[in-house]
């Protein structure tokens, strides 16, 4: 199906067909939703900014949630895509761990990449913005899980959870880091935090024994 522009904005009377007009309209949404936040955004300023008219906009989005959800499944997958394809890239520990840390923090670096919607959400208690925030998080840590499983007797269920930290602070150091706009360059602001982190794997008890040991020692 191809549509038109019917309303003075760019690309006034252009032919576009419907994943181009789609992709259009996500770009408008992303820019008024990150600007603004899920509630201050409205539908009349996302057509207004894409150069459509609202009929135009509802004829690919029912409404302003279904196309904040389009909005939050590219990023969660642009995000899923580059940390998984970072620890596919790297064969040691090591460079697991900074090749995620390097992907966290380019993923909020990259100036269109709407990271806000998924580390900033203001719609983070709405089942469905919240069931795929998890999904996410569960993915990218079911694939480093098996890391803290090596050479330990840890079962999948613990590793899961320690992998979980490791997300945690990916997470929590790059939103922090973008947000405080700090004179850490990108770089060393990641390797910073994956030294902190690959250090507490390398230490890591390798049972619960040790683990005990570790409290008594202090």
């Amino acid at each position: 199906m191809n549509t038109y522009v019917d309303h003075p904005g760019p690309g006034r009377g252009t032919r576009l067909s419907r994943p181009a007009r789609r992709a259009m309209l996500l770009q408008a949404a992303q820019e008024v939703f990150v600007s603004a936040g899920y509630h201050a955004a409205a539908m009349d300023e996302i057509a207004e900014r894409a150069g459509v008219s609202k009929p135009v906009l509802y004829q690919h989005f029912p409404g302003k949630m279904e196309l904040y959800l389009a909005l939050l499944d590219d990023a969660n997958e642009q995000l899923m895509a580059t940390v998984l394809s970072a620890l596919q890239s790297a064969s040691t520990n090591v460079d697991r761990v900074a090749a995620t840390m390097d992907a966290y923090f380019g993923f909020v670096a990259r100036e269109r990449t709407p990271y806000r919607l998924v580390f900033e959400s203001d719609l983070v208690n709405d089942p469905a913005v919240r069931d795929r925030l998890e999904t996410v998080e569960n993915a990218i840590a079911e694939a480093i899980a098996p890391l803290m499983q090596e050479q330990t007797s840890y079962t999948p269920d613990e590793a899961l959870l320690l992998a979980m930290g490791v997300v945690g602070m990916a997470q929590q150091s790059a939103r922090f880091w973008q947000s405080r706009r700090t004179e850490i360059p990108q770089d060393a602001a990641a390797r910073l935090i994956a030294s902190l982190a690959f250090k507490g794997i390398k230490r890591l008890p390798r049972d619960h024994e040790e683990i005990a040991q570790v409290f008594a020692a202090d």
